[in-house]
């Protein structure tokens, strides 16, 4: 009888042929066999009846800062807490202090991640120079992209921002030529910087201290016409494009009209699609987040998107603050620091979706996972079957999920007020990483237990379509 590391038993296990009644064997950190069930001997039995056996949900969107702001968190503190929320990979965003945006601070940054995450870590880096050299050299680091700002640099934070902010258009289509010989992604956060600073003029004489002038300063088309701009310039620039923290349905329309027109893919969060402006009414300067949750008409667009298949993942967008930083910028809403904690609402909410009949089960996934998986180049990542890695979560689509300070595990608890309350059918039961559970209900594992995640060499798959 083959032996194995592990065995997960009685689970419903989703692979890419659908919902399967079997065993699963692991070995090595990888999935080394689909098991009839009660089939195999292990040194450790994880019995996972009634639950269900999914892909680890793999977060293209995260932001830790860590070292320079441990107010804020630390590569420990979140991880553990992605590692709560059910996610078993993340890809950390490049603004650090100071910028990732040479090889030698890609490797600085590794190095420190290695040395903290209990869960996988990929790194984004900024162009920087756009100089050939210094662009291939992050590549050749092992990066999974690039991410670039439409915006400039915010006031003060220029060390952070250097060669990530590219304001103007011409820097703009400089970088996706630069970025698409190497045939990475590059993620954008798009927002038109003059809009943007028209918004700010008109605000001016608004009370800056309530949350509705941040929604009035960066209006849905501050937006949408960056991605129009963006899309327009891949269509001669050739790189592999993907557009961050979709919110809006204009910006949606612009997605839909250029479908086609080049290789670009779109996400969105856990915050647009289940909260709405009024949510932030309630949350005030917690809730500010750039770009800013929107009406429900926008909402019911993006679920729209992802129902169509223009919107092809869900991320979190992690951006943890202190209580006090968030406090202290209260008293004006369009430079209170933007962001806000999701490690532990991504996978319930997507869960709640499938309950809801929003999206199915397999659509979730793919959402989750399996996209990034294809989108960025992780064969051995976002699905279940022999060879793959070992990196599953366990959930029960029947439990509950309640999100209040006391039951999240980040260092941000004190600043998710927008998810304060909220009730999500569907719970993480167990994380596993490498083949090792980080959590069971409470962390496991050890610091140091993630690793660094760089691009496959396997020909590129497109995200999967997700409309019938």
């Amino acid at each position: 009888m083959d032996s194995f590391d592990t065995i997960i038993r009685n689970g419903a296990v989703l692979t890419p042929e659908g919902l399967q009644s079997l065993d699963l064997g692991l070995s090595g950190g990888k999935i080394a066999a689909l098991l009839p069930r009660g089939e195999g001997v292990a040194a450790q039995t994880i019995d996972a009846s009634g639950q269900h056996v999914l892909p680890g949900a793999i977060d293209i969107h995260f932001h830790i800062r860590a070292p320079a702001y441990p107010e804020r968190g630390t590569v420990e503190s979140e991880t553990r807490a992605a590692a709560a929320g059910g996610i078993t990979t993340l890809f950390e965003m490049p603004i650090s202090k100071p910028c990732c945006n040479t090889a030698e601070r890609v490797e600085t940054r590794r190095a420190h991640f290695a040395e903290h995450a209990f869960i996988n870590f990929g790194l984004y880096a900024a162009p920087g120079d756009l100089t050939d050299a210094s662009v291939g050299a992050m590549a050749a680091a092992g990066i999974v992209a690039y991410k670039i700002f439409t915006t400039p640099a915010p006031e003060g934070r220029d060390d952070e921002f250097f060669g990530l902010s590219f304001p103007d258009e011409a820097d703009q289509l400089r970088a996706l030529k630069a970025i698409a010989k190497t045939g990475l992604p590059v993620v954008v956060h798009a927002e038109s910087a003059q809009l943007l600073a028209l918004g700010e003029v008109e605000v001016a004489e608004l009370d800056l201290s309530n949350i509705d002038t941040h929604l009035a300063s960066r209006p849905a088309i501050c937006e949408a016409v960056a991605v129009a701009k963006l899309l327009t310039m891949n269509m001669e620039a050739g790189a592999r494009l993907h557009i961050a923290h979709v919110t809006s349905a204009l910006t949606v329309e612009v997605l839909r009209r250029f479908a086609g027109s080049s290789d670009f893919s779109a996400e969105t969060c856990p915050h647009y699609l289940w909260r709405t402006h009024e949510d932030v009414r309630q949350a005030g300067v917690f809730a500010k987040i750039n770009p800013p949750v929107r009406l429900q008409s926008d909402q019911d667009a993006l679920w729209q998107a992802i129902a169509d298949g223009i919107i092809t993942h869900v991320t979190t967008d992690h951006a943890a603050f202190s209580h006090a930083e968030k406090l202290a910028g209260a008293g004006n809403m369009v430079t209170a620091p933007p962001g806000s904690p999701g490690s532990e609402v991504l996978v319930p909410a997507m869960l709640d979706a499938v309950a809801r009949g929003r999206v199915s089960l397999a659509q979730a996934v793919a959402l989750l996972s399996g996209n990034a998986a294809k989108r960025f180049n992780l064969p051995n990542k976002g699905r279940i079957a022999v060879g793959a890695d070992a990196d599953l979560m366990l959930v029960d689509l029947a439990g509950t999920t309640s999100i209040e300070r006391d039951t999240l595990q980040t260092f941000a608890r004190d600043v998710a007020q927008l998810y304060y309350g909220a009730r999500f059918t569907g719970r993480v039961m167990r994380t596993i990483v490498g083949g090792a559970s980080v959590y069971d209900g409470t962390i496991g594992g050890q610091p140091g237990w993630g690793r660094y995640t760089s691009p496959g060499s396997a020909p590129l798959a497109q995200p999967s379509r997700l409309s019938a």
